[in-house]
């Protein structure tokens, strides 16, 4: 069959050749262009043709062309001849690629980027949220958690919720106490010893310094109580639990009575961030010095925090 124009050129086709500088004692070269394996080049030494293949003279993957033996330079000479090759490649244009060309379930996370994947690719959400989805991925409903609450569902199609579980605990807490007895001069806030503690989960607790630090932001649970000794009268005792140095809660006892062993305390509900300090101070105005006494049911400073808050 005849051919319009120029005849294919068949007859005068060359392969392109390859020549390597020999390097001393080394058995691995780089190919100018990839190849399949070692069968696509024909690997020359000392005008010699190499027979390829693992165990044989070489072997090539790619780039890397793997010789048995190393050469020596000045000596030895060698070259290789391409038998076959891509002469070109062709790239998917710009904006070419849809959906329909990607496989479900086919990009992996080897294919992201760390961090790439941004807020502005998600749902809405804030801290402790879980967003629930409809059958085409659409986000349909959030859930808002706390601390100590667990998810649950309430069945097929339905969103999540969060539940607090019947056994959770209201943690951190502690309790503390004085194991000796204290003396207080008179009317003067001195700060209570508290130097045992009984539990301290979350170890906020510091028994050097008497002052709890707060593990975790929420509301707390807070209360102290101290008794004196039946060796004197005050006219007044007051205790207080401060919050960053500040005056929290205060508690206060009034008595005229003679050598009464009257104790004197505070409680309530404070709201507290992580890192806020807590501590008990006492005032009594005897006249003199009082003694406080050092049972663990007498006299003690605990907190606990409230599950949810």
């Amino acid at each position: 069959m005849a051919y319009l124009g120029n005849a294919p050129a068949r007859s005068f086709i060359s392969f392109e050749r390859q020549v390597f500088t020999i390097v001393n004692s080394q058995t691995a070269y780089a190919l100018s262009h990839s190849v399949a394996n070692e069968n696509d080049i024909r690997l020359v030494v000392n005008n010699v043709v190499q027979e390829p293949g693992s165990g044989k003279a070489y072997t090539a993957t790619g780039t890397a062309l793997t010789l048995s033996a190393a050469l020596t330079n000045g000596t030895d000479e060698m070259y290789c001849v391409f038998l076959g090759r891509a002469t070109a490649t062709s790239a998917p244009g710009a904006g070419s690629i849809g959906t329909a060309q990607l496989a479900d379930l086919n990009v992996t996370s080897g294919k992201i980027a760390n961090d790439a994947v941004t807020l502005a690719k998600m749902a809405s959400g804030t801290d402790g949220n879980i967003i629930s989805y409809d059958a085409s991925g659409n986000p349909v409903a959030v859930a808002t958690g706390n601390d100590g609450q667990v998810l649950t569902s309430t069945g097929a199609g339905s969103p999540p919720a969060f539940e607090t579980p019947a056994s959770a605990a209201n943690t951190p807490a502690f309790l503390a106490y004085n194991g000796s007895t204290q003396s207080l001069a008179n009317n003067t806030w001195v700060l209570y010893n508290y130097t045992s503690e009984v539990y301290d989960v979350g170890g906020g607790y510091n028994t050097s310094t008497k002052t709890y630090t707060v593990p975790e932001a929420g509301k707390y649970v807070v209360f102290a109580q101290v008794k004196k000794f039946g060796d004197g009268t005050f006219q007044q005792c007051k205790i207080k639990i401060e919050k960053n140095n500040s005056s929290a809660i205060l508690g206060e006892t009034a008595t005229g009575v003679n050598d009464s062993r009257m104790s004197v305390n505070a409680y309530g509900v404070i709201s507290c961030n992580q890192n806020d300090t807590l501590h008990v101070e006492v005032n009594q105005n005897s006249g003199g010095s009082l003694n406080f006494e050092d049972l663990l049911y007498n006299n003690y400073f605990g907190a606990f925090k409230l599950i949810g808050a």
